[in-house]
């Protein structure tokens, strides 16, 4: 499978009950994550200002090989939060359920897809590359996907994410969903899973093997709730069942990274 792998480690990782890291703790962890040739490296959220943002600021001036994103909220007090930390991507997200749209944001779909074009609009303007988030888009109807998707991919967005924001969805589903955004829609998929029921690795290889090009991963699966996508398990199935290895570090070299990045937490 051709994917790439973006680790959020420093993002959703850090949602984890109990984990809080500091900013030295975050610089040294976002340099063993560039050590394994991981393509890219979610750092944060610069919103959040304080000591979040400026480890992101760190993370963005360290010159390293993986490219940096950063989180962000659809509104451009985020997004100009992220522009002062110079990060290569930035990465808006907005939900796209019926359910989140009503209950989340008190709006409608129209609302949806006129905020993100404007933000994503301010951030391409200003020379930044960008993707787009749909949070709970296992939750959200297809063809309003698609609609969003179209409308992102018109003003040059070239990657979406596909998120699993409650860990709900399974593998099926998932392969299905990418399928049919990427059949109807020229944007490259990245998926984003949890782990509430056990579907993180299975949903993000159905996601890779319907042609998702990036999967989002954490150090030892950890995140919000129960959890993300665990970054060694996924790198071994695809190294030991389709026979790919995708870093260029073998993977003896990857546990001794994941043990010291482990007891950094």
């Amino acid at each position: 499978m051709d994917v790439k792998i973006v680790d959020t480690t420093l993002r959703d990782g850090e949602q984890k009950a109990g984990i809080a890291f500091g900013v030295n703790e975050k610089v040294r962890i976002a340099k063993l994550i560039d050590d394994m040739g991981i393509y890219q490296i979610e750092a944060g959220c610069p919103a959040m200002g304080g000591y979040e943002k400026e480890s992101i600021k760190r993370i963005a001036g360290l010159g390293l090989k993986s490219r940096i994103s950063s989180w962000n909220r659809a509104n451009i007090k985020d997004i100009d939060a992220s522009i002062d930390c110079n990060v290569d991507i930035i990465h808006i997200s907005i939900p796209t359920s019926d359910l989140q749209i009503s209950s989340k944001l008190g709006k409608d779909k129209k609302w949806v897809l006129d905020r993100v074009k404007r933000c994503a609009a301010y951030a391409l303007d200003r020379g930044f590359e960008v993707t787009i988030g749909m949070e709970d888009a296992s939750r959200s109807d297809i063809n309003f996907l698609i609609e969003f998707c179209s409308a992102v991919s018109e003003m040059g967005i070239k990657r979406v994410r596909y998120s699993d924001t409650v860990g709900i969805s399974y593998p099926r589903r998932v392969f299905y969903s990418v399928k049919k955004l990427m059949q109807e829609v020229p944007v490259e998929i990245e998926i984003h899973a949890h782990d509430d029921f056990g579907m993180a690795l299975s949903n993000s290889l159905g996601a890779a093997e319907a042609g998702a090009k990036f999967v989002d991963c954490t150090i030892s699966g950890i995140g919000e709730r129960a959890g993300n996508c665990d970054f060694l398990k996924f790198m071994q199935v695809l190294n030991v069942i389709e026979g790919d290895n995708l870093l260029s570090a073998n993977f003896n070299n990857l546990l001794s990274v994941e043990k010291e990045i482990k007891g950094i937490m």
